[in-house]
């Protein structure tokens, strides 16, 4: 029976640490959050990024533009938001309206507020691993490995999904941790086989239940950072829990596992950010 890998309660105490780190500062860090359209989950997302700012203690903006908002409005914000003093990170929600060029508006924050650490500096400074910021999820990954004791070191890692926003940094952070590591995708030949080498598999593909029993080895540690609605209304991740559970040494539940670290990890760059400022 796998041991149950609780990012609600690793969330929470990192959450505090934050806290309290923020009430020793002479400065208090400042959020931007931009949400363009009016997608549901996005709603969701940007409302939980405020209340946990306002939880921690960081001081938050938040701007909700219409669907029709041009990328040269959106450029323009990002711009001012860029010179603005009290805000030390900016984040823009993705995803963005078809109309709105992706690369061009993460490329517009300048690298010392891209709290995402989607701009190319940031992404190759965590190439190098000489980084200010790292992406949320997988660093909320490394976060949740760190607190049960899990060291990559020397295993073979697997990680299925090679995202510009998880499956790639994710492996460059297990890397970095001296893991072996291994990147599967959708054209991966003999996926199962690739799978059951793996010492720690994480798994961010996109599809529910992706992962199932036979494709994991006896003992690893499963790490799920998909998230899928069904059709009955459910969620679930990306690994099909009930099939691999039994197998797995360690595994995070969806929801409750991989999740709740993502935003817990925003905050650590958002004061990150204020720190750098002012140095």
């Amino acid at each position: 029976m796998a041991i149950l890998i609780d990012g609600k309660s690793v969330s929470a105490a990192e959450r505090e640490l934050i806290k309290k780190q923020i009430s020793d500062m002479s400065v208090k860090p400042g959020l931007a959050v931009i949400l363009v359209g009016e997608d549901p989950a996005s709603q969701v997302y940007v409302r939980n990024k405020k209340k946990a700012c306002a939880d921690v203690g960081i001081y938050s903006e938040s701007y909700d533009l219409s669907a029709q908002t041009t990328q040269q409005e959106l450029l323009a914000l990002i711009d001012k938001l860029n010179k603005k003093a009290d805000i030390h990170g900016i984040l823009v929600q993705l995803p963005l309206p078809k109309h709105i060029d992706e690369t061009a508006v993460i490329n517009a924050i300048i690298p010392e507020k891209d709290v995402d650490a989607f701009h190319p500096v940031n992404v190759g400074k965590i190439m190098t691993g000489d980084y200010d910021f790292l992406p949320c999820t997988p660093a909320g990954v490394m976060c949740l490995l760190k607190h049960y004791n899990i060291d990559p070191a020397g295993k073979e890692c697997v990680v299925v999904g090679r995202s510009n926003i998880v499956g790639k940094p994710q492996a460059m952070l297990l890397l970095h941790a001296n893991g072996t590591v291994t990147i599967c995708h959708s054209k991966t030949k003999d996926l199962k086989e690739k799978c059951l080498t793996a010492d720690i598999l994480v798994v961010a593909i996109g599809k529910a239940d992706f992962i199932t029993g036979d494709m994991v080895k006896e003992g690893a540690v499963v790490i799920d950072v998909g998230i899928n609605r069904k059709s009955d209304g459910k969620l679930t991740g990306d690994v099909d829990f009930a099939s691999v559970e039994p197998k797995a040494s360690y595994i995070t539940p969806v929801p409750g596992g991989a999740g709740p670290m993502t935003i817990t990890m925003l905050l650590k760059n958002t004061v990150k950010a204020a720190e750098i400022k002012g140095e």
